[in-house]
């Protein structure tokens, strides 16, 4: 679920947190895809990156639902 987290006498958002873990995976996830040369194959590799980080930080959000 959703909610605020304290952190050092401020509310933060639970989403910061998850996009954190997202560029976490996405830091060791990224050049491991780019060493398989699969960014060759598409058209605009940019792209490509961003929707993978949209991907992982929603499969974060979405695996903590209850």
């Amino acid at each position: 679920m959703l909610r605020e987290i304290p952190l050092f006498g401020a509310l933060a958002p639970s989403l910061l947190f998850y996009f954190f873990a997202a560029i976490v995976l996405f830091l060791v996830g990224d050049p491991l895809i780019a060493r398989l040369g699969v960014y060759r194959l598409l058209w605009h590799p940019a792209l490509a990156r961003f929707g993978l980080f949209l991907c992982m930080l929603s499969a974060l959000v979405l695996s903590m639902r209850p």
